[in-house]
């Protein structure tokens, strides 16, 4: 019985430290500093800190519910993509290949540290775009495409293209599951989840105990976007609702109009549900837990080691400041 308890990852606490899977390693992010932590090729880890800097500490109004969300999201990209880039930079893929002519071109053009920045800016457009082709763009071609064959009313091609988008969402997340690379980068995500969980018990932070701990975490990234899926599917419902969208043009316009919105909704049931643990909570975030299965993985004890030092590398200096 004592077992039981000890592994089920009921926390005694919630803590607002969290993190992301990189490339052989973990970027762990406290309320006071963000570690990024490496395996390298030789074994050792490579490990980076640097003190949060926050925007929202300069213009407070940046941090108000509703606002935070979109600013807390944009952060949070470009800190990751930075991270990815510093992880990829210790197992590059083909150290004979050229870079591409855009590359060749910013690199001539533009100083090592605008260079950089200019990179960064690029990724996390591109991923933004990216996203929003697939997740958003994508469903309401293919369902204008499907009102040309079945009849469905405003409601209908709401709901119709709310399924298409979460089907979509699954099988990308499935494809990319099965991708070897990618299965270790989302079984260092599992270390992340088993490590902070550990510490929510209050446990010693080694690899045994660690071990112990379930790989889903209800405030996790893939959880986020289910969210954020799902919340689209129902804002869009109501807003073609009040305002029908003349043609295929108008309704793609309106979404990415919406789009803030969605994920600062996201954003604030995502606190919410993780401040709170109840039978509604239960509810609404199991969706997102079941989809960790494609983006969580069981960890081997070495990456598991990852994460205990990235975790340590982020305790705040004053006990208690993480609390969620």
């Amino acid at each position: 019985m004592a077992k039981e308890k000890e592994t089920s990852g009921e926390s005694c606490w919630r803590t607002s430290i969290g993190g992301q899977a990189l490339i052989e390693g973990i970027l762990m992010r406290g309320p006071e500093k963000q570690a990024i932590v490496v395996r390298r090729p030789d074994g050792g880890l490579e490990i980076k800190t640097e003190e949060l800097k926050l925007i929202k500490q300069r213009y407070p109004i940046l941090g108000l519910p509703l606002i935070r969300g979109c600013v807390t999201f944009l952060d949070s990209m470009v800190r990751g993509v930075k991270a990815l880039m510093f992880s990829a930079d210790f197992y590059p893929e083909d150290e004979a290949a050229q870079p591409s002519k855009l590359e060749q071109w910013l690199e001539a053009h533009l100083s090592s540290e605008a260079f950089s920045k200019a990179i960064v800016g690029l990724s996390v457009v591109l991923g933004i775009g990216f996203s929003v082709g697939l997740f958003f763009l994508l469903p309401a071609i293919l369902t204008n495409l499907l009102g040309h064959l079945v009849p469905l009313n405003k409601l209908g091609v709401s709901l119709a293209e709310g399924v298409v988008r979460i089907i979509i969402f699954f099988l990308y997340l499935v494809m990319i599951s099965r991708m070897s690379d990618i299965h270790r980068v989302f079984s260092y995500h599992g270390a992340e989840h088993k490590t902070i969980f550990c510490y929510e018990r209050g446990l010693e932070l080694t690899v045994e105990n660690v071990r112990k701990m379930p790989r889903h975490h209800p405030r996790c990234g893939t959880s986020f976007l289910f969210v954020v899926v799902a919340v689209a599917i129902l804002v869009h419902a109501a807003l073609f609702t009040l305002i029908p969208p003349p043609n295929i043009f108008v309704r793609i316009l309106m979404q990415l109009i919406s789009l803030p919105v969605i994920v600062a909704i996201s954003y604030e049931f995502n606190r919410f549900a993780g401040a709170h643990d109840n039978a509604l909570t239960r509810i609404l975030t199991a969706p997102g837990l079941w989809m960790q299965n494609f983006t969580t993985f069981e960890p081997d004890d070495s990456m598991i080691e990852v994460g205990i030092e990235s975790l340590k590398q982020v305790l705040p200096s004053v006990k208690g400041q993480d609390r969620w």
